[in-house]
């Protein structure tokens, strides 16, 4: 099950990063006190009472003029409804209600979408309470009061926020059809790429609006297997202002990926990898998906015996960090090797979903330490003693050693090479979690 999104939207200097930053725990924002200085980091996997969840700050208002103020928070705003399945709607209690919250509630009254209000800067909620109940006026249900800055309210904040999010139920755990997420810099040729494959297929396919979100679902039958396809393209809101745009895509990014099982990144053949390219790779990555990288409009390119190669050599260099994605070379327009993604999103969601026998990994890790010793530190060695796996989706493993610390990253990184060669899991990352035991404890 996809985890629920919540993006929290407001004015400049409300206190949206700060609360971003108390919230996924670390200091991922930038906070200054100067308007619309939000320029890193713009989501984080953050959980509350056991229900993970993805954060999105929205940030990003440049105040020349009250207009534009309440332009770009309508911009904002829109980009939480689209995306979010609860909005954590940020004012101000020290600058009380202002004409740009008024506009922005109308906005995320008439969304439907649930909204959670918050007042922050409450730092006595004896002395503020009164400037508090202004806020009702906004008529989009109770104001939770908070101070992100001194950490408090933050607990009652998010049992209202939890409080929205879908109850676990089993019917969306029965849906087993592939999830494909299609993502990448806009024009690379997204959108043409699922036309092409609805044409082919000559189905009949519905259009269903994502079940929490407004992103369109594209259902494909293909060889009698139903897969859906998420789609990022054409969702773009025009803006003139470039970052806006990137954080907008990048925020599509996040919560396609979130939803689906596999991840294929739209690449221009003419134009090569760019830094949004491995930005929006990186996503899909840190998520642990199954990773496809689509080379599309291959058939513009000119070629020669060395080209495919070549090409490829450029494309793993950039995106060194996944080495395990599996690349295809294809042409929306003309429809070279598209029927063939199919075949290549069983294999790799087969990788993903592939478990291993706990007496086969300990075979393959003790032979791998009998070819390379582990490393040591003033005089002591480190021992592996076990490895089983734990998870599906990504494949994940646990270690147990003597010292986690003499455990190097080359280490790990050695023996996950060697997993790889018995078992492929080509498209799909592998994660390692290390384990400290003591002798006394085996």
């Amino acid at each position: 099950m996809s985890k629920p999104v919540v993006a929290i939207v407001g004015r400049p200097n409300v206190g949206k990063s700060t609360l971003f930053n108390v919230l996924a725990g670390e200091k991922i924002s930038i906070v200054k006190d100067t308007p619309g200085v939000t320029r890193d980091r713009i989501y984080a996997d953050t959980s509350w009472l056991d229900r993970d969840f993805t954060l999105i700050d929205t940030g990003g208002i440049e105040p020349e003029s009250k207009d534009i103020i309440i332009s770009q928070m309508r911009e904002q705003a829109q980009i939480a409804i689209d995306t979010a399945d609860v909005i954590i709607f940020i004012t101000d209690v020290r600058q009380g209600l202002v004409d740009a919250d008024s506009k922005v509630a109308d906005m995320l009254r008439r969304s439907g979408k649930p909204v959670v209000l918050v007042v922050n800067k409450v730092d006595s909620f004896q002395k503020f309470m009164a400037d508090v109940y202004e806020f009702y006026n906004l008529g989009i249900g109770d104001p939770h009061p908070i101070s992100a800055s001194s950490r408090l309210g933050i607990g009652d904040m998010l049992d209202a926020v939890i409080k929205y999010f879908p109850k676990h139920t089993g019917e969306e755990e029965e849906d087993e059809r592939p999830r494909v997420a299609i993502v990448g810099k806009p024009n690379v040729g997204k959108s043409s790429i699922i036309n092409k494959l609805v044409g082919e297929d000559r189905v009949i396919v519905s259009d269903i609006a994502g079940t929490t979100r407004d992103a369109i679902d594209t259902n494909i039958i293909h060889n009698g297997k139903e897969y859906v396809f998420i789609d990022t393209a054409g969702l773009r809101r025009k803006n003139k202002i470039k970052e806006e745009l990137e954080r907008y895509s990048i925020i599509r990014t996040v919560t396609a990926v979130e939803r689906a099982d596999v991840v294929l990144i739209v690449i221009d053949a003419e134009e090569g990898v760019t830094e949004q390219d491995a930005k929006i790779a990186g996503i899909a990555h840190e998520r642990g998906k199954g990773i496809i990288i689509v080379v599309n409009k291959w058939d513009a390119i000119e070629k020669n015996d060395k080209t495919m190669r070549e090409y490829e050599n450029e494309v793993r260099r950039i995106l060194s960090f996944m080495p395990y994605a599996e690349i295809m070379y294809v042409s929306a327009k003309t429809g070279q090797r598209l029927p063939k993604l199919f075949d290549m999103i069983d294999m790799v969601i087969e990788n993903q979903t592939l478990r291993v026998a706990t007496g086969v990994l300990n075979e393959i890790m003790s032979e791998a330490v009998a070819m390379q010793q582990p490393p040591s530190d003033k005089g002591k060695r480190l021992k592996l003693y076990y490895i089983t796996q734990v998870a599906v989706k990504p494949p994940s493993f646990v270690i147990f050693v003597n010292d986690k610390e003499l455990m190097h990253f080359s280490y790990t990184r050695y023996l996950e090479n060697k997993i790889r060669e018995a078992f492929g899991f080509k498209g799909t990352s592998l994660k390692f979690f290390i384990r400290e035991r003591k002798e006394k404890d085996r």
